[in-house]
């Protein structure tokens, strides 16, 4: 029995020392593609970097064979190899060869996560929150009290939810203005205005947007959905001016403010033409109108482009998936019209078809933003006071995985690799 327990005892020890590694594969073989980020970012907060293994299997991340990571990953219901040495060896020469389109990207820092939303109860789901939740990866709310207080540079990663920085209040007056949860917010906005030193609440909603802007320029990322992406340039676009009509500030809008709009100011789009009517539930031509778009769900979709991993690993980590055509999904701002998308903003993901972008990435001075249209990636209409997705049928959702690219590419830094 002696011989025998010291015979297991050396296996098990013969084994550990083979498993140098974990590979944590996310092509189709991964269970759970969204809570394979979450343990990523889980070893960064433990001080353990990863590899983010761009174009290889799907965007595979690989790290030092440690017990607990094993352990987590059982627990998470994540797929996971144990490779030897050699192995990652082998993986990591064929991801150098001049011939692969591939590359390595070193996970460090777990970034510090901010997301601007209110703190009241919205008649709305946001599916970053769902997904940052779902995958167990911690975030901070915040909103424009912290943003005005100088609370921003803390973080290192700002996701902008469902918002409507234009102070228009999402242009919902015409079919909820009597219901409760509007006028409240609206109230709550007005508070917040005067709070500051406003005297409307698209006065301080532009000076967030200001703050925000200088928290890009200094090094900040930025990821915005829906209509939080086409107002806040059209805030920018409108500083100085009135765009807001009486029902929304009290006073009429300026009726020459389209010529008036400064296209210099803004981060995506340029020669966009506003919506001068208070009671349509657009904000600007830059989303595609649902007319505009010959396509139904089942047949709405849109292509990610390939970049070159060695060349531009920025767009390439943000467009790491498993599937390389991804299901379309609606919101207030669902698509960007692609004539109206400046030439320095890089497109990663458009419906060629119909000349629409889905997905867009551009810098600002020292730091980077990216605008992905639509609502939520697995609820193809998504209405207010709906429940929100679960994310438990979804683990695999090729939509959500761009969202949680985004979330990993503050941490990433360039690892240089042995020839």
């Amino acid at each position: 029995m002696r011989k025998l327990a010291i015979l297991i005892f050396f296996f098990t020890f013969m084994i550990q020392a083979k498993a140098a590694y974990v590979l944590i594969p996310m092509d189709e073989s991964q269970s759970n593609h969204l809570k394979a980020y979450g343990i990523t970012y889980w070893m960064l907060t433990q001080d353990v970097p990863a590899d983010w293994l761009l174009n290889y299997r799907g965007g595979s991340f690989m790290v030092k064979y440690l017990q607990s990571i094993e352990n987590e990953c059982i627990i998470r219901n994540i797929s996971y190899e144990v490779i030897s040495d050699a192995q990652a060896n082998s993986i990591l020469s064929e991801i150098a060869s001049p011939a692969s389109n591939m590359d390595v990207m070193k996970l460090e820092k777990a970034p510090k996560i901010a997301v601007y939303s209110p703190k009241s109860k919205q008649p709305w789901d946001d599916a970053v929150t769902l997904v940052l939740t779902y995958a167990e990866i911690p975030y901070d709310v915040i909103f424009d009290d912290e943003i005005m207080y100088n609370e921003l540079p803390k973080y290192d990663w700002l996701h902008l939810h469902h918002e409507d920085f234009t102070g228009q209040y999402g242009k919902f007056y015409r079919s909820y203005q009597h219901f409760p949860w509007y006028q409240q917010q609206q109230k709550e906005y007005e508070e917040s205005a005067k709070k500051h030193g406003f005297s409307k609440v698209s006065h301080l909603k532009l000076a967030v947007v200001r703050k925000i802007h200088a928290y890009v320029a200094s090094g900040g990322f930025l990821f915005a959905m829906c209509s939080a992406t086409d107002t806040y340039d059209i805030a920018l676009a409108a500083e100085g001016l009135d765009i807001v009509e009486s029902m929304y500030d009290g006073d009429p809008a300026d009726p020459n403010a389209q010529r008036k709009l400064d296209f210099s100011n803004t981060l995506a789009f340029e020669d966009f033409t506003i919506s001068r009517d208070p009671y349509e539930y657009e904000y600007s031509n830059i989303d595609m109108q649902p007319r505009e778009r010959p396509v139904k769900q089942a047949t709405d979709f849109f292509s990610l482009f390939e970049f070159s991993a060695k060349w531009d690993p920025i767009p390439t980590m943000l467009t790491q998936n498993h599937e390389h055509i991804i299901k379309g999904f609606m919101g207030q701002t669902t698509a960007f019209r692609k004539k109206l998308i400046k030439s320095d903003v890089v497109i990663m993901g458009e419906s060629r078809d119909i000349g629409e972008a889905r997905y867009i990435h551009g810098v600002l001075g020292k730091g980077f933003w990216t605008f992905y249209g639509g609502h939520d990636p697995e609820d193809y209409q998504h209405y207010v006071s709906e429940q929100p997705t679960d994310l438990n049928l979804h683990p695999n959702s090729a939509g959500y995985r761009l969202i949680l690219n985004n979330i990993l590419f503050p941490a990433a830094k360039k690892k240089k690799q042995k020839t």
